[in-house]
């Protein structure tokens, strides 16, 4: 019989498993990323957002989506393409022709090692980008950029406490029969018209500049009515409270330097133990790509060829799977509260895959270190 060459049977099947994992993380990234960005469709409605625009803010999101599901993904097509081998009887030539468990599950391994180098790319430095990006976007239109979105005959909400009203808009900018409804301050109500003015910015803050207007003011204590008509004003389409305008940063759009030491003034000593977890959560979950797959190898490769296929094996390492990713939720809570525990993330990251490995790798490398006497052959059970 002709023996496969090396080179080639590693391409052979490296390349279904190539091509299986993008087709497979792709896929599913686009759909979880047209689930997830339904949520954002108000920003269209409410603000009248551009397309290009909602394309760039929700697509932001997409690396994080990939980091999340890369490990799994690497699971199912090794399980997949694996178990596509076995049934086509390939995974049995192989055998015939003397491959080794091991050297059978090197492709695997090897696009396991770029799944796992992809992930720690994406975990430690493209999601927290990306994912700060998206905050700062995301704040910037709902509090700055939402006064520069006016629609012509529409009530356009620019902040909780102002709502904005314009007739129309003519080509050079100039807004025609301005309505200004204003609650920031909370003893006063204010109702501004005017005939005509323009949008402005000062730095980051909007300002539309008012002309040939009245200001009507409502003393909510007094109930008294005042009416201060304007030939020229400008007022700031923000919120008063300038708590509004704070952003506080997320644990996920944080380097892996501020999660380990973070700063005392904007982290309070109790949430300390979260920023630890996500630190290490960014550190192991690469490496559950490694047990997944071993996970995988070992429910196809472990045992004997079954002639009418099976469901055992497949179901029973899709269940471990999902047992491991409950575990790993159990472990990053419980580590929150305590960090002593912390350990018991790599352990559910790491423990799984090496056990596999030495389930399905140990007897080989066993036999391959007994000592052959001289004259004597090597035992064969």
């Amino acid at each position: 019989m002709k023996r496969f060459s090396v080179s080639r049977l590693d391409k052979y099947v490296l390349r279904q498993l190539l091509v299986a994992l993008a087709a497979t993380t792709g896929g599913l990234a686009m759909l979880i990323w047209l689930t997830q960005s339904l949520r954002f469709v108000s920003l269209v409605i409410d603000r009248g957002l551009s397309l290009r625009v909602f394309l760039e803010l929700t697509g932001l999101l997409i690396p994080n989506f990939v980091a999340v599901i890369l490990p799994i993904t690497t699971f199912v097509v090794a399980q997949f393409v694996y178990q596509r081998l076995s049934g086509d009887r390939e995974l049995t030539v192989m055998r015939a022709a003397g491959l080794a468990p091991s050297r059978i599950a090197r492709p695997a391994l090897y696009c396991t090692a770029i799944a796992v180098l992809l992930s720690y790319v994406l975990n430690i430095w493209i999601v927290p980008a990306s994912y700060h990006r998206f905050r700062e976007y995301e704040f910037e239109i709902r509090n700055k950029m939402a006064a520069f979105l006016l629609q012509e005959g529409v009530f356009t909400q620019v902040s909780p406490t102002m709502t904005v009203y314009i007739r129309s808009r003519d080509k050079d900018g100039t807004l025609r029969g301005i309505m200004v409804e204003d609650d920031r301050q909370k003893s006063v109500h204010a109702t501004i018209l005017s005939e005509h003015g323009r949008l402005e910015a000062d730095g980051d803050v909007p300002k539309v500049v008012l002309f040939d207007g009245s200001r009507q003011e409502i003393d909510r204590k007094t109930g008294r009515l005042n009416v201060l008509t304007f030939a020229q004003n400008t007022i700031d389409l923000t919120s008063a409270d300038k708590s509004d305008d704070v952003r506080y940063r997320d644990s996920t759009e944080m380097s892996l330097g501020e999660l380990f030491h973070p700063d005392p003034r904007f982290v309070q000593a109790r949430d300390r133990g979260k920023f630890l977890v996500e630190a290490h959560r960014r550190l192991t979950a690469p490496l559950t790509a490694f047990s997944f797959t071993m996970v995988a190898l070992v429910a196809v490769l472990a045992g004997g060829f079954s002639r009418h296929g099976g469901y055992g094996r497949p179901m029973a390492a899709i269940g471990s799977v999902v047992a491991l990713l409950a575990l790993g939720l159990v472990a990053q809570s419980v580590a929150s509260r305590d960090s002593a525990l912390i350990p018991l993330i790599w352990l559910q990251a790491i423990l799984p895959g090496v056990l596999c490995a030495a389930y399905l790798f140990w007897p080989e490398l066993r036999q391959s270190r007994d000592p052959i006497l001289p004259g004597h052959g090597r035992a064969v059970a």
